[in-house]
């Protein structure tokens, strides 16, 4: 609720004082999404960062932390790791081209070789 009125720093905060009360898994892999989606909205990109990347997997969240966490490292300036992360949330729904998709996001983060995957 707080956020959504834009009181960013109370939605911390509540977030903050519920992982310390405790949650199921699924209210758990929520909260991680909405806490680093307000931290990103306040700034503080690597603890938002840090909270996505060890985001619980719950079928109450599907891909949306992968997601979220790909919106943090946007605005962190890692455009390169973000649009990684975005393709590879995806490449389980798709029916074809999976193999391809692996390839091209890994090639995204790769320090060395080419950016255009083998086998098609």
């Amino acid at each position: 609720m707080y956020d959504s009125i834009g009181f960013e720093d109370e939605a911390g905060a509540e977030c903050e004082r519920a992982l310390e009360i405790g949650l199921d898994e699924s209210r758990h892999a929520q909260l991680a999404v909405q806490y680093g989606s307000t931290l990103r909205n306040l700034g503080r990109l690597d603890e938002a960062i840090a909270v996505l990347k060890d985001a619980p997997t719950h079928e109450s969240t599907g891909s949306a932390p992968r997601v979220v966490l790909a919106l943090a490292l946007h605005s962190a300036g890692r455009k390169d790791e973000a649009l990684q992360i975005v393709i590879e949330a995806q490449i389980e729904s798709l029916p074809r081209y999976q193999r391809s998709m692996r390839d091209y996001a890994a090639a995204l983060t790769e320090s060395a070789g080419s950016s255009e995957p083998t086998g098609h």
